[in-house]
């Protein structure tokens, strides 16, 4: 996308503005029976694995005007600037280092390099460290033990426990079948086979939930099988173009002379932290009595006791069961104006190490900030730099007549001004999408490049690269209830009544007669 051109500066309007008259929430909003807990987590579990910005020592203090300082947690924050970097290109000067590596290669389990790596491993049978209540290990600090452990919460934690998990069964699995394998080998192999699993579940399971269309169900298949399908591509492999045959499997990586990376617009359109909500409700898993066909609620705990280290010592008491069980039964948040968690207004971020760092910093006047700072396109001007017909006033974008009079006040009549993330939550949404349509052009695109650019789904999408046995595990695995069935087969039976996990589980089951035979899930 062509670089900025807006002549707005970073303070206009002001972020603690924005923040608090258009973010912050008034009362929580769920997105209904749509999206989960698990699914809320498994995007901070994806963006761990793709993409995080190296920061300059450099620090910038954002100070709340007085109009708003009453209704801001913080009057004022530090945090450090976006360290940017020369491109080499005429088009696009300069960028963003990025300290995560942003192929799908599950480096939010298995680190970002070569110390990540060691600190998870255990050097025997290809394994990595998972303590014996199948949580994450922790140091003597009360770190968790993993590939990633800045900014974590329980959610994210019990997801990355369970992929550990899933890798570890895996090795027993090659173990079984190649003994002659060594550990780094087995290794090797099974992170292939998990990451693989891991891109699966995102594509055909998560996004689809997210963007609920029987179109986009089609489309993501399709993006995997091609419209002939999962049993003609088990049965004859990538054989036609890659419509037919979907974009796993091609003849060779296709980056359509741009080399790979995530470009910061991906970033944006995935700030969702509206989904996270005050609290986390935890079910009886013991219970025999259901209220209403649900569980019944055992504890209500604030967000913010699960957040961080003392967010790994609440988990290590609830279990990972009840904790699945319980993201699983609670809807997340709507992505909506004023909706944005108040407690994450004064957030205590953490470090590469897991470690606190000395200011708090207010999350939502931050990725105001942020989006600027980095040279995003305003909501028009992105619009138009994706081919989308711009808005001329305040009622194109919503019919909501609040809304229009908030917007109004922080912005005037100026609708060229509008910031990127208010304009994706203000818009509004196509049925069964939980994201904008401005979104949705951003997430099309790149769902498809993070496929078609890397070899290991393309040239190497073999048995000789993932192993006979491997890749049968890639192919068998559809969504990320399998996964858990996998390891946890009493708990999707009792408790899950959907057919995703990433669906509220107390809700209806989506009916599939309606779709096509060979765009349903394999038996």
């Amino acid at each position: 996308m062509p670089p900025s051109t807006s002549t707005y500066g970073l303070m206009d309007p002001h972020p603690s503005v924005v923040a608090s008259k258009l973010l912050a929430r008034k009362e929580f909003i769920d997105n209904g029976k749509q999206f989960n807990m698990i699914a809320c987590s498994w995007i901070q579990f994806m963006i761990h694995d793709w993409v995080d910005h190296m920061e300059e020592t450099d620090q910038v203090e954002i100070e709340a005007p007085d109009e708003v300082a009453e209704k801001c947690p913080l009057k004022s924050f530090r945090f450090n600037k976006t360290k940017k970097v020369s491109t080499g290109s005429s088009h696009l000067k300069n960028g963003s280092l990025n300290i995560r590596t942003p192929w799908w290669d599950g480096s939010v389990i298995y680190g970002n390099d070569d110390n990540g790596e060691r600190r998870v491993r255990t050097f025997k049978d290809g394994k990595l460290k998972i303590s014996g209540d199948g949580l994450l290990e922790h140091d003597e600090k009360g770190i968790p033990i993993s590939g990633d452990v800045r900014n974590s919460w329980a959610g994210f934690s019990l997801l990355q426990a369970l992929f550990v998990k899933e890798h570890n069964t895996v090795c027993d699995m090659l173990k079984k079948y190649y003994p002659d394998l060594d550990d780094e080998k087995l290794y090797r192999y099974a992170r292939l086979v998990t990451s693989a699993v891991i891109a699966k579940i995102h594509t055909i399971d998560w996004t689809v939930e997210l963007l609920k269309t029987d179109t986009l169900l089609a489309g993501m298949r399709i993006n995997w099988y091609g419209f002939l399908g999962k049993k003609f591509k088990d049965m004859f492999g990538h054989i036609c173009s890659p419509i037919l045959s979907g974009l796993v499997g091609l003849k060779r990586p296709r980056d359509h002379g741009v080399p790979y990376s995530l470009s910061e617009e991906f970033v944006s359109v995935y700030r969702m932290h509206s989904l996270l909500p005050d609290k986390l409700i935890l079910r009886d898993v013991n219970s025999t009595i259901l209220e209403h066909k649900c569980l019944p609620v055992a504890e209500e705990i604030p967000m913010r006791e699960v957040v961080g280290r003392q967010g790994q010592r609440r988990l290590s008491k609830i279990g990972m069961e009840q904790m699945m069980v319980s993201l699983g039964h609670q809807a997340c948040g709507a992505l909506s104006l004023w909706n944005y968690p108040s407690w994450m207004r004064n957030l205590v971020p953490q470090d590469v190490d897991g470690k606190d760092r000395p200011d708090s910093i207010d999350m939502a006047a931050l990725e105001i900030y942020r989006d600027r700072e980095r040279g995003i396109a305003r909501y028009n001007e992105f619009r138009r730099n994706v081919l989308m017909i711009p808005i001329t006033r305040w009622e194109d974008l919503t019919d909501d007549k609040q809304v229009i009079r908030a917007l109004r006040e922080v912005y005037g009549d100026d609708v060229e001004k509008l910031d990127l993330l208010v304009g994706l939550h203000a818009e509004k949404k196509i049925k069964g999408f939980a994201i904008s349509e401005t979104a949705f052009f951003i997430f099309l695109l790149i769902a498809s490049r993070r496929l078609e650019a890397d070899r290991f789904f393309t040239t190497n999408f073999n048995t000789q690269t993932y192993t006979e046995k491997g890749l049968e595990w890639v192919n068998r695995t559809e969504t990320l209830k399998d996964v858990i069935d996998r390891h946890f087969p009493d708990m999707t039976r009792k408790y899950m009544r959907c057919s995703s996990a990433f669906a509220v589980w107390d809700s209806q089951p989506t009916p599939t007669s309606h779709i096509p035979l060979y765009l349903r899930h394999a038996p």
